[in-house]
């Protein structure tokens, strides 16, 4: 979701490092944008910045530890007042409680550029060839050689001491089955036995990189997802996606483009018919 923000400062002639966790060199292979994979201690990652001293530095991020290893690399930061974080920060941006995800790291972006419009309604992220060539050669290896839906049982976390996943895809992935539609599904990072349990019939493609995981949801006829990672990146690469809220609020985190549909809300899950019906109608468009 901050993708709209970093494309607004390329195209403003900001010359890009982005320093994050190493998933994202995945995530933005297809982009000319540097890769600083921040891991290990916080002094691993101040000497991971220090190069950058004296530049300047848009905090994604929330937390005091990041401003922090920022101020203590000597990077002028721009961020947003939060966590009791102000002080550490070059320009402190006051935050609006109110917006979505997008909006949020957007209005961040309009700190060092004037005069944008709003955020954009639809954007695209890039998947590389390489990613998309691995896809291919991971689909062929699979026998999945027709149009496919790919459901993403999984959502990694709790909300306010609720669970994040839908409980409906066992069913969803039996009802898609008997009707003769190939279902494929990616684990992430230690999710295989979860996504094998949610999706006994499935076929499921062995853990991979982000590009690749990008690679095939870009490719399937349809995706449902729970509000995860997995639904935001369908929503990016532009595949038709049922978004299924039950803890978290889609007002904030809702996949963010023209064929993402939301099912459900903050307030509890939505009836198994409800998911169905707007999977049917996505296969139908």
């Amino acid at each position: 979701m901050t993708l709209p923000a970093l494309e607004l400062l390329t195209t403003h002639r900001y010359d890009l490092t982005l320093a994050a966790p190493v998933w994202a060199h995945d995530l933005f292979a297809a982009y000319s944008w540097p890769v600083i994979a921040l891991t290990g201690s916080r002094g691993d990652r101040i000497r991971a910045l220090r190069p950058f001293r004296g530049s300047s530095g848009l905090l994604m991020t929330n937390s005091f530890g990041t401003a922090l290893e920022l101020r203590l690399a000597g990077v002028r930061a721009v961020g947003y007042a939060r966590d009791g974080r102000w002080w550490l920060l070059q320009r402190a941006v006051a935050v609006d409680c109110n917006d979505h995800m997008v909006e949020y790291y957007w209005r961040l972006a309009l700190a060092l550029v004037s005069g944008a419009p709003p955020a954009p309604r639809d954007f695209r992220l890039s998947v590389s060839e390489p990613a998309q060539r691995r896809a291919r050669q991971l689909l062929d290896a699979h026998h999945v050689d027709e149009p496919y839906m790919m459901l993403c049982p999984v959502a990694v976390g709790m909300h306010r001491g609720r669970d994040k996943s839908w409980d409906g895809f066992t069913r969803l992935s039996r009802d898609l089955l008997n009707r003769g539609i190939a279902v494929v599904a990616m684990p992430g990072p230690r999710e295989t036995a979860a996504v094998r349990t949610a999706l006994p019939d499935a076929i499921v493609l062995p853990e991979s990189d982000l590009a690749t995981f990008a690679a095939v949801v870009a490719g399937a006829r349809g995706v449902v997802a729970n509000d995860s990672g997995s639904g935001h990146l369908a929503a990016a690469v532009g595949a038709p996606l049922v978004s299924v809220f039950g803890v978290t609020e889609p007002e904030k985190t809702r996949p963010w483009g023209p064929r993402a549909t939301v099912v459900g809300s903050g307030v509890g899950w939505p009836r198994y018919e409800e998911v169905s019906a707007a999977v049917e109608a996505m296969l139908v468009a």
